[in-house]
């Protein structure tokens, strides 16, 4: 299995910025970024495949952005314009399938355990 480790959460202000960080034991066919908030299933927010092709989920596509940096394992996530609705756990996820990128937790079999994100109004 691959071994993932969430970084840069934190809490900011509404309309603030960002970045976290995924890091990856290995090079995957494709990864993605999801969120989980009390009470609520955890959804898909921002998959890129090998090859960049990248999705966004409508919630977020604008404001976030996500990347990998493949000679570091790396995945990124750049969020702008942050809402007080963006509170939530995010998680790194992973999968050495091949296929489009996919925003659905089933096609993912390697998850990080979190990092928190709080957006205060």
């Amino acid at each position: 299995q691959v071994h993932l480790e969430e970084s840069g959460g934190a809490s900011v202000q509404a309309g603030g910025s960002l970045r976290l960080s995924c890091a990856a034991s290995r090079y995957t066919a494709r990864m993605g970024w999801f969120r989980q908030a009390p009470g609520k299933e955890r959804e898909g927010l921002a998959a890129i495949q090998s090859d960049d092709l990248t999705v966004y989920a409508d919630s977020v596509k604008g404001r976030f952005t996500i990347s990998k940096d493949n000679a570091k394992n790396t995945l990124y996530l750049q969020m702008n314009s942050l809402k007080p609705e963006d509170t939530a756990m995010y998680y790194c996820a992973a999968t050495s399938r091949w296929g489009r990128p996919s925003l659905s937790r089933s096609d993912y079999g390697s998850w990080g355990q979190g990092t928190q994100v709080t957006v205060s109004s």
